[in-house]
């Protein structure tokens, strides 16, 4: 029950390279794809993170592997939330930059391909905050978590 079956220093490094490979695949994946959780996500999120199980505690159930695996997340979580904090160049690696869709009535399409967003998630976030027709979007921001901030003339 608490005696590891590989040493302590194995568990912080394997969740570190989890945790690491987890935030850059997500970051890759797109703003729309963190801020807009779809079923579809949730499943992928229970499965991934089982996947993963294995991978970080190097296949030991001992109460201790698993709380050296979780404070080590914790950890890791903590830190690169105040790197952030403290390094606009950290925060817009990890975080990213919002990123304009429309500016005065003209889409950026390449923008939209690039970001998979659909135009009718688009119309819809329009229409959310009042706007009926693109011709009348001052502009509309991507966001880092996913949503669309939008502003009319």
């Amino acid at each position: 029950m608490w005696t590891l079956s590989v040493p302590w220093w194995e568990f912080v490094f394997r969740a570190f390279i989890v945790y690491f490979f987890l935030l850059i695949l997500l970051r890759l994946s797109g703003k729309r794809q963190i801020g807009q959780m779809s079923p579809f996500d949730l499943v992928l999120l229970l499965v991934l993170s089982n996947a993963v199980q294995n991978v970080i505690n190097a296949g030991d159930n001992s109460i201790l592997g698993g709380l050296i695996s979780a404070s080590t997340l914790i950890l890791l979580n903590y830190g690169v939330g105040f790197a952030t904090f403290k390094s606009k160049k950290i925060e817009a690696i990890v975080d990213g930059r919002p990123e304009v869709l429309i500016h005065n009535g003209h889409i950026f399409e390449d923008v939209m391909t690039r970001q998979q967003i659909a135009m009718n998630e688009l119309e819809a976030s329009i229409r959310a905050a009042g706007c009926f027709s693109i011709k009348d979007v001052h502009y509309a921001i991507l966001e880092n978590n996913g949503h669309i901030s939008v502003k009319s003339k």
